[in-house]
């Protein structure tokens, strides 16, 4: 079979990276506007893995000739795989397109003991790095949060895990209702001394539709104020980087060469393929660059995979202005800012230099030594705000 050229495009040096979702969690937890759902009478983990394997060679049909750079398994609770289906599904991924020789392969996984004795099962199906949703170190708060593990059996998780990975992260969640800055900054010591290398640490968000949502407009759940989550942003700054995890993201920390790189993908705007129900997708096909969306219910997924080879229902071609406003909205989110001469080859023309002039003159952005443009300290918190002036 001839070897097929990827076509040209200005963002596919930011690597290729396939996305799979795995949509199952043992519980809904109230903050979760995800596509994740229970199903407490089991699933068919063959029959799904069968299906993952059509998408996949539908995929690589599409976009024949890539070199996988990443491999994220997340959802839902990916950890409540067999691993066996985890090896299946990475079987598939190599049965479509090469995969590079230190390529980062993640799954996803709750910090419960029942999962936890999985990883070594993992590790031989071919994962190489495991993200723990810890969420909180503080039992109330998990309970709050509707977790179903406790934070010893969350700390005994990541030592199982630093026994099977030699590169591990853990999630938290910050502005909690009733979180003060000097609990925060305790936790985080704590967690930090348990994470070697990598946390995501993220604002909870009240999301529409969830839970959580319902609780805060009847005034049930209140969370920090806009004052009160600003202070607790800057604790998170301030003891992340005094302990060599420095953020190269807006929620993101990690000790230099210890990044994510499935992550940096997405916000350096590169191509992966979506898989999996409600998976979303950035493919350069040779018409273009498209986003692509699946099905997001299961079983709906299921039975159209099944009886068409893919889960697809949204394709889109990105305009020049849809392709430069993503970029934009991604790469502002890393510390190392945005090349302005990949942006003006995907939007057609170049940054407003006098909307870039006046976000420097108010310290919101800068330009690096590199030439690179990237917010500022200052500018951070406000990011929306940035990229929609400089997107206008």
């Amino acid at each position: 079979m001839p070897v097929m050229t990827p076509p040209d495009h200005p963002t596919r040096d930011a690597g290729f990276g396939v996305y799979l979702h795995w949509p199952f969690c043992a519980a809904k937890c109230p903050y979760c506007d995800f596509n994740s759902h229970v199903r407490h009478a089991g699933v068919d983990q063959p029959r799904f893995l069968a299906a993952f394997r059509r998408e996949i060679a539908h995929a690589a049909a599409l976009v024949p000739g890539r070199t996988v750079t990443s491999i994220f398994l997340g959802g839902g609770t990916p950890s409540l795989m067999a691993p066996e289906t985890v090896a299946g599904l990475l079987d598939a991924v190599a049965g479509g397109w090469t995969i590079a020789a230190d390529a980062e392969v993640t799954l996803e996984a709750n910090p419960t003991s029942v999962e936890a004795s999985r990883f070594r099962g993992y590790r031989a199906a071919g994962v190489n790095r495991v993200s723990l949703g810890v969420q909180a170190l503080n039992d109330g708060d998990l309970k709050r949060l509707g977790r179903l593990h406790s934070v010893e059996e969350a700390l005994a998780a990541v030592r199982v895990a630093a026994e099977h990975f030699e590169r591990f992260s853990f999630d938290l969640i910050y502005a909690r209702p009733d979180q003060t800055p000097e609990a925060w900054r305790s936790e985080l010591r704590e967690a930090i001394a348990h994470a070697a290398e990598h946390l995501s640490l993220y604002q909870l968000t009240i999301e529409p539709g969830t839970p959580f949502f319902g609780l805060a407009r009847t005034g049930r759940l209140v969370t920090p104020d806009d004052d009160l989550s600003r202070a607790l942003y800057d604790v998170t700054q301030e003891i992340c980087t005094a302990h060599g995890l420095p953020a190269y993201e807006i929620s993101n920390h990690a000790r230099p060469g210890a990044e994510s790189r499935h992550n940096q993908l997405y916000w350096r705007y590169g191509e992966y393929a979506g898989i999996g129900p409600g998976a979303h997708g950035r493919l350069v096909l040779p018409e273009g660059r498209t986003g692509t969306l699946t099905e997001k219910a299961p079983e709906a997924w299921l039975t159209r995979v099944e009886g068409e080879g893919h889960g697809i229902v949204e394709t889109e071609a990105l305009s020049a202005e849809d392709q430069g406003d993503e970029f934009l909205m991604m790469g502002l989110r890393l510390a190392e800012g945005i090349d302005p001469a990949r942006y003006a080859a995907l939007k057609g023309r170049p940054l407003d230099t006098g909307r870039l002039a006046a976000l420097t003159a108010d310290g919101l952005v800068a330009r690096r030594n590199d030439g690179r443009i990237g917010v500022t300290p200052r500018g951070a918190p406000v990011l929306n705000a940035v990229v929609a002036e400089l997107a206008a």
